[in-house]
This record gives structure tokens, sequence and C-alpha cells, in this order.
């Protein structure tokens, strides 16, 4: 693709601070700290306008998938917080709703999002499966079940598009399909061509956030690495801060 957005020049609406978090997964402690540290900036800064966009993967792996859909609901009564819809998310949904479709719950956190309700899963026969299926599908909020089906997929700003795992280059942004918006890997990673916009984006975990001229992954592995990233924009300038167990670190990219 010859025309497109690069890192260095892809610039928020005037006026408008973009603010995106990667997979959360479950770890709300991290999460706090991050909203906490991003308040504190946008309260300090009072840009004109600014939105925070979760990219998807509330949920699994970590100790308290329960309390952070409690506080993404409570945090979108305002409407500059959107939440996008990961591939746990609906696996989650999945789980909850379908006759079938339960391993990437089963198999991926599932147990640890269980628990978080008050729920042990128990896969040892298929009687107790069903039964604690079915306590689980009784613990769960209805407002929980909606916010996990309603997710958008993707959301634009600007010279930004974020969405979950990423898109299909070569496809027009508002042609890309659910199934890649949740689960792509191969064919976006290894792109090297500029896209139409900067796609910011999670669910492949890295050690450190990506940036590459045509994409930023921000999914850090806070379940495991005990660090939660978000991605702040404003103009052509362009931050991180960085949630653990210690703080919040902040360092201007270039």
């Amino acid at each position: 693709m010859s025309n497109g957005v690069s890192f260095r020049e892809a610039s928020t609406p005037e006026g408008l601070r973009l603010v995106a978090i990667g997979d959360i997964h479950g770890c709300l402690g991290l999460l706090d700290r991050l909203l906490e540290a991003i308040d504190a900036e946008i309260a300090a800064d009072a840009p004109d306008d600014w939105r925070v966009i979760t990219l998807g993967d509330h949920t699994d792996r970590g100790p308290n998938s329960r309390g952070v859909i409690d506080r993404m609901i409570e945090r979108s009564a305002d409407p500059r917080h959107l939440s996008l819809g990961g591939n746990h998310d609906v696996g989650m949904a999945d789980f909850l709703t379908g006759p079938k479709n339960h391993r990437l719950f089963l198999d991926f956190g599932g147990v640890e999002t269980a628990a978080s309700y008050g729920v042990t899963l128990d896969t040892s026969d298929e009687d107790r499966f069903t039964a604690s299926r079915l306590a689980l599908i009784e613990a769960v909020p209805s407002t929980h079940l909606e916010f996990l089906t309603s997710r958008s997929l993707s959301a634009t700003f600007g010279d930004y598009f974020f969405c979950h795992a990423g898109i299909r280059p070569g496809v027009p942004l508002d042609l890309q399909v659910q199934d890649d918006l949740m689960w792509i890997r191969k064919e976006f990673l290894s792109h090297e061509g500029l896209h139409p916009k900067l796609i910011v984006h999670g669910h492949t975990p890295a050690d450190q956030p990506e940036i590459l001229r045509n994409r930023i992954n921000i999914d850090t592995g806070a379940y495991s690495t005990s660090v939660l990233t978000a991605l702040v924009a404003e103009g052509t300038r362009k931050w991180l801060l960085q949630a653990n167990e210690d703080g919040v670190s902040r360092r201007e990219l270039s």
C-alpha cells in the first residue's frame, strides 16, 4: 500500500486527547491504578475533549474479571469512555449463552473468571460441568452479559484506528470483518506497509509495547507480567503510561 498514515505523522483531531488501554484480562488493581493516572493527567492538562478506549479482553486469566466489568460499566456512564470487544469477551458470552463453543473460555482463563463470580467450574464429568456452568450463568448479572455482547469492535478518530487484534491489510477499514478484528495475527503482524490509519491494537502479548511505523501494540500481558499499558495521543504527541505493582510510569514517544 503506497499511501497511508505513519506513526510519526499520525494526529488526533484538534483538541482531542485519545487514550487506549491494552488487554486487561481481569487485572482490576492495575486498571484502577492506570485509570487514576489517566484521570490525573486529564484534570491537569484540561484538553478540550478526550476519549478513553479499552481494546478488549477485559476478562479471563487475571483474578477479577467481575470487578473489571463492574468498573467498565461504571465508567461507561460517561460516553467518553469506550470499551471494545475482544475474543475473550465474546468467548465468555458464548460460554454463558451457547450450547457449544466452550473451549476458549475453559482453556484460557475461564476458571479464574468463574471464581471471580464465586463459582468453581468443575469439568471432572459432564453432570458436574453442566451444574457449575449453570451456577455461573446464574451468578453473572444481566448487565455484565449485556456488556459482553454489545461491544463495538473498532473505533476511529483522526488518523487512528482502534481494535482488539488488528486488520486485514488491503481491506478498507469500514469493510473489516469481525473475525479479523478479534483474531488476526500473522497476516497483520507481518505486514510492513502503511495502513489507511495508524492501527492501535492488543491481542498479541509482548514484553514491551511495539511501536512500529504502521501499528502500535499495547498488550503487555498484564495477567502474567503485572504491567498494564496505555497509549496517550494528542495532536502529534504520543506517550505511554504503564501501571505495575509499584505505581505508574510515563514515557514520551518520538
